[in-house]
């Protein structure tokens, strides 16, 4: 029931039920869900098919689609294995032995009857059938002498008529209880009438005024209130076909004995005859309907038609559900699944675990996080690769300050030695804001507003002021990520691309001024943005052409020759290939003399340049690992073998070290993250 109240003249606040799901739900898992989708995407998935997998099976303590799918399985089983079909038979076998039993002992107290009338009474109950159906149709003209066995007799007529209504119109069997002569001819009109407007249906001669003349005179046996004959139509058809499959699930004697009774219903043929010309009707308007299906059911559990009818829709209901939850046809849309179904089938938490994964599916959409790109693939966004990069630095930060037993502390993260100076906050500025002197901005400027600072002052970004700190030294990081197809063959792909996602994070968020080119290397090198690298996917190619990447990456520096160099390489595999002067590569295995004199020689030019190298060797190869430090020696840089779970680590810190103006330790850099607020 829906109540307002006014709060105040001009507003009205109304109340009514809520519908928004579990109010205390946790929130929707974006984040999660993101990292889960871009380890999918670095690892070779599409964008797409990642989120649809990370949908099918859920995230941290949260139903997937997998699991709502078995749970709708467990449902099914657990119906088909608790109920049995022959409830009604069973109900009219009782009702009818207790009828001939009292039939029987009204006979030996009737002592008024004559000897002739008591023994052809009893010798027609002796006689009667086996059958249920043919015993019930052999009384059909007996002149029973005890009330209560005619009584128990003509609940048997009422019985089987409620029930083969109750198959049609869900609901009837209750309601025509207790039903008088005039709600049985209502009844009777009602079909006629129906059957009569379907009629014209086939014929393609109904009108609207048809359809509603007929809910005018019958509308109150149709609690639906159906706007049209089409929506008439499809509840009449899907009940109809569900009580065709449970006939068609009934052993032959039990389905028999069925047809035989109906016959009997409200104590003549004429019902059977109406519903029979009901269901010709709707087979002819409705033929998709599942009309031939069966079930195998096995419980001890007896139904009665209606009940029946009702387990075989929600069977189906189930099966459908069972297809909404796999995803798996052309066009399958989160939004397909039928929550109500669910929940009513299944259970409200069943609901609310797909209402949180449709949520989900669509937060990633409207976040910016997927979007659709020219050729109609879901890609990634840039936004999406910012928080993945995040996500990816956290975790460095856990590795580099995760020591146990270590107090967490916050540092300003003042990009230089401080000044003493502040100036205005522009976008862009890491720089610790000067809290005193924000803060009289903010009166001062409520002031001149004419406000009262008594009342509480609100910032403003104009009120922002930050501690300057010196110029640092900028720097121009080359990071070379070897993409031979043996970085995908002994698992270091996805490790490769973590690490490049998580040092393009940290530069474009922290170290601003400083400057990163991806630079990939298999048989030819080059040049990706972090979007292609993360979707970039693995393919056998035949070459490790170091030599062509330390070409583009002395370019780089070039083009910054006021900043300071930093060359960072990771590979697995000694050179294997070069660069001709025509542009050609030129591969072979054992590395050719030719092929390393070449690296070596521009590994030679890049250090004239002043860049600060440090290679990152993936393996335990002797001779990669001979060769690696003879290159290092080399180029007076230095050599790191660290292990994939640490690769993203070890280049931070790497990087951090070649930074004249960073003074921490790595552990402190860690430590920093996982305090500051900036950092998300």
């Amino acid at each position: 029931m829906v109540r307002s109240f006014h709060r105040a003249p001009a507003h009205t606040a109304r109340y009514g039920r809520y519908a928004g799901g579990d109010p205390l739900a946790p929130p929707v898992p974006v984040q999660e869900a993101l990292e889960a989708i871009g380890a999918d995407v670095m690892a070779g998935t599409s964008a797409e098919r990642a989120m649809r997998e990370y949908l099918r099976r859920g995230g941290r303590g949260r139903e997937g689609l997998d699991d709502l799918a078995q749970r709708v399985q467990q449902r099914r089983s657990e119906l088909l294995r608790r109920h049995r079909l022959d409830g009604t038979l069973e109900e009219v076998r009782r009702l009818l032995d207790h009828a001939v039993l009292e039939e029987r002992k009204q006979l030996v107290r009737d002592v008024e009857l004559d000897d002739q009338t008591r023994a052809f009474a009893e010798m027609r109950l002796e006689n009667l059938p086996q059958s249920t159906a043919a015993a019930v149709n052999e009384l059909a003209d007996y002149d029973w002498q005890s009330r209560t066995a005619r009584a128990d007799y003509d609940r048997i007529r009422e019985l089987l008529g409620r029930e083969m209504l109750d198959q049609r119109f869900a609901g009837m069997k209750d309601a025509l209880e207790n039903a008088t002569d005039a709600d049985r001819q209502a009844i009777r009109d009602m079909l006629g009438d129906l059957n009569d407007l379907l009629d014209k249906r086939r014929r393609g001669e109904d009108t609207q005024e048809d359809f509603d003349e007929f809910m005018r005179k019958h509308g109150d046996q149709f609690p639906e209130q159906p706007r049209d004959l089409d929506e008439l139509l499809d509840t009449l058809a899907e009940r109809s076909a569900a009580a065709q499959r449970m006939l068609n699930s009934m052993t032959p004697e039990q389905r028999d004995e069925l047809l035989s009774l109906a016959a009997q219903a409200f104590g003549s043929p004429e019902l059977r005859e109406s519903l029979a010309r009901l269901d010709a009707n709707l087979r002819s308007l409705r033929p998709g309907e599942d009309w031939s299906g069966a079930e195998s059911f096995s419980g001890d559990e007896p139904t009665g038609l209606g009940e029946a009818t009702g387990i075989m829709q929600d069977l189906a209901d189930l099966d459908s559900l069972t297809d909404q939850l796999s995803q798996a046809y052309p066009g399958a849309r989160m939004d397909d699944i039928d929550l109500d179904a669910l929940s009513r089938l299944v259970g409200e938490d069943a609901a609310v675990s797909a209402q949180t994964l449709r949520d989900l599916e669509q937060q990633l959409k409207d976040t910016g996080m997927l979007q659709r790109a020219s050729d109609g693939a879901l890609r990634l966004t840039p936004r999406a690769m910012r928080q993945l990069g995040r996500a990816l630095l956290r975790d460095v930060a856990t590795r580099q300050s995760g020591r146990l037993g270590r107090r967490e502390t916050r540092h300003a993260g003042a990009a230089g030695d401080r000044t003493g100076a502040t100036r205005a906050w522009a976008f862009g500025d890491t720089e610790p804001w000067d809290i005193p002197r924000t803060v009289s901005n903010a009166v001062l400027r409520t002031v001149a507003d004419g406000g009262d600072p008594s009342g509480g002052v609100r910032l403003d970004t104009r009120d922002v002021e930050v501690v300057e700190t010196e110029q640092r030294t900028q720097a121009a990081v080359a990071l070379l990520v070897d993409t031979s197809f043996s970085m995908a063959l002994d698992d270091r792909w996805v490790p490769m691309k973590r690490t490049a996602l998580a040092l393009h994070h940290l530069i474009s968020t922290r170290f601003r001024g400083d400057t990163l080119q991806l630079i990939a290397f298999a048989r030819y090198a080059e040049v990706m943005d972090i979007e292609q690298l993360t979707a970039k996917d693995a393919v056998w190619d035949k070459g490790t052409n170091l030599h062509h990447a330390l070409l583009l990456a002395g370019r780089f520096f070039r083009r910054h020759p006021a900043a300071q160099p930093v060359l960072l390489i990771v590979t697995d595999g000694e050179p294997t290939a070069h660069l001709e002067p025509d542009g050609e590569a030129v591969f072979a295995y054992p590395p050719d003399p030719l092929t390393v004199a070449m690296t070596v020689r521009e590994l030679d030019t890049v250090h004239r340049l002043g860049a600060q190298t440090t290679f990152f060797r993936l393996g335990d190869d002797p001779s990669l690992a001979r060769f690696i430090d003879a290159l290092a020696h080399r180029a007076g840089g230095q050599v790191v073998a660290p292990e994939l779970d640490d690769l993203g680590r070890a280049v931070v810190d790497s990087y951090l070290g070649s930074r004249e103006d960073w003074h921490g330790t790595p552990e402190d850099f860690g430590e920093m993250l996982r305090g500051r607020s900036w950092w998300w």
